[in-house]
């Protein structure tokens, strides 16, 4: 649901559990089942997949139409051929876990649950938030691939109907999940071809890559050079910041010492004091921020799109923060955040699906290709609202001279290798107990789209199973982008006034950009 009303009677928790009735499941049938004889054990499952297993993907969608199963399931039906995860569950050879393809049937992966009508009727769109959160008490059947598609056939503030697709983070990151939605999806302008993307970025390899001289001349070359210098000394830095909370409890050196004192981040009102806790209930609520907006603040102050949703992020924790806590606003935090990169050396979602559409769906890089930036945020309160963009360009102009999100990849799979699954999940789950959020962005269609026959009004994707209580996520989708809160209900009963920060921290820094 979008909270955009800000009211807190919307976001606040039911008093009362959900009812939830659905039709009951067979059980799975043979045909889902891996054999020898009807499916063919495929590669190994990656070092990243297998530190996924705790975690879920969630990705609601607000239809335009009320649902049309069977128009739904025949689209899924011709599109899972393009993506053999989908197709495709973990079994274990001689100790080692592989991907073995089975045969799928779309109408073992759908639900269409009966919700209390009285609760619906009197407020949908915390019927919808309320059923989106009890996902994450349900298990999954692990005898079919991991993936399901809930849907919610009655109207809300926001959508006609609603689609929650769940998925295991192991089958793929966020671009492949998008790759395959937008595979399926039209135009809806015209339906006759692909949603169009927004144009491909500059990069055309790793983010961290100095760029070449663009003029000839001694001192254009030696300032390539000395990028190289910079590039091996933050990477020195960034490397030591990370590897020291990360592996040092595993091993017991006395530096453990150090990352409790030093690099752990303080225990404020975004971190649960008790870090055991490793998959906490959560709420996922989203808002809607016009992209316009967003494109205009970055050709004011001449910067980019990430670097303003750090920035408002930013100004939205710290607005929160001390509101909350009461401190001095003279004070300044500094939390660190996990931040997923993708690290494919073509990032444009056009191209991948462009790619499925020709045929060449081999030729897509599924699966997690993922490494990791510790992205600081720093919370204080700024007189000029324009302060926040500008110490977040500052800070991720830093981090993409690095080769850090390289050295996070690398060694979680050296570790895996090394001491198996154990050690490198324990490096994984430090690495998010150690900092106090999750960040990450997605572009989406840069126009209105049809997904598999139904009209698309908002994408709102987001995760369970880390140990963060507060997970941000921003999703562009034509002229709006929607940032997405994955929070534990305990640490953020208020979460409708978080929400609020956000939409009123833009509108300043909206305002501040307007008057340069």
């Amino acid at each position: 649901m979008d909270a955009s009303n800000g009211s807190s009677s919307a976001a606040a928790p039911r008093s009362r559990p959900l009812s939830i009735r659905t039709k009951p499941r067979a059980p799975a049938a043979d045909t889902d089942k891996w054999t020898a004889d009807d499916s063919t054990a495929e590669e190994p499952v990656s070092p990243t997949a297998r530190l996924m297993e705790p975690v879920y993907i969630v990705v609601t969608i607000g239809l335009g139409s009320p649902l049309d199963l069977p128009v739904f399931t025949a689209h899924m039906t011709s599109g899972l051929p393009r993506y053999s995860r989908f197709q495709s569950i973990q079994v274990t050879e001689d100790g080692k876990p592989r991907w073995a393809r089975v045969k799928v049937k779309v109408e073992d992966h759908i639900v269409v649950p009966t919700l209390d009508p009285v609760a619906v009727a009197a407020n949908p769109d915390q019927s919808v938030e309320d059923y989106v959160a009890s996902l994450f008490t349900l298990p999954m059947d692990r005898s079919r691939p991991l993936w399901e598609f809930h849907f919610l056939d009655f109207p809300s503030s926001e959508a006609t109907s609603t689609a929650v697709i769940r998925v295991h983070h192991s089958l793929g990151d966020g671009m492949s999940l998008m790759t395959l939605l937008m595979s399926s999806a039209s135009s809806a302008a015209d339906p006759t071809r692909l949603p169009a993307m927004p144009k491909q970025p500059e990069r055309t390899g790793a983010i961290y890559a100095p760029q070449r001289p663009r003029f000839s001349g001694i001192m254009p070359f030696l300032a390539w050079v000395c990028s190289y210098f910079v590039l091996a000394w933050n990477t020195m830095v960034d490397v030591a910041a990370f590897t020291i909370p990360a592996i040092a409890g595993y091993f017991k050196l006395c530096a453990f010492i150090a990352t409790i004192m030093f690099l752990r981040d303080p225990h404020t009102l975004f971190k649960r004091s008790d870090d055991t806790v490793f998959n906490p209930p959560r709420r996922f609520v989203h808002r809607s921020l016009s992209l316009d907006d967003v494109k205009f603040i970055k050709n004011a102050i001449n910067c980019t799109v990430n670097d303003v949703l750090v920035g408002v992020t930013s100004a939205a924790l710290s607005r929160y923060y001390f509101r909350k806590s009461g401190k001095c606003n003279s004070d300044k935090i500094l939390l660190r955040s996990v931040l997923p990169v993708n690290l494919r050396s073509t990032p444009s979602l056009q191209t991948n699906v462009n790619m499925i559409e020709s045929g060449k769906s081999d030729d897509v890089a599924w699966g997690n290709q993922l490494g990791y930036i510790i992205l600081p945020f720093h919370l204080a309160m700024h007189d000029d609202p324009l302060a926040y963009i500008r110490k977040a360009k500052k800070t991720l102009d830093r981090k993409k001279s690095s080769l850090e999100v390289v050295f996070t990849c690398k060694m979680s799979e050296l570790f895996l290798k090394m001491f198996g699954v154990k050690a490198g999940a324990f490096i994984f789950r430090r690495m998010f107990a150690n900092t106090t959020i999750s960040f990450t962005s997605m572009i989406g269609p840069a126009e209105q789209t049809n997904w598999c026959g139904h009209p698309v009004v908002f994408i709102a994707p987001s995760v369970y199973g880390v140990p963060q209580a507060l997970i941000m996520h921003y999703q562009s989708y034509g002229s709006t982008i929607k940032v997405i809160l994955s929070v534990d209900k305990e640490i953020f009963p208020d979460y409708s006034q978080l929400l609020d920060d956000f939409a009123d921290s833009f509108r300043c820094i909206k305002d501040a950009a307007s008057k340069i």
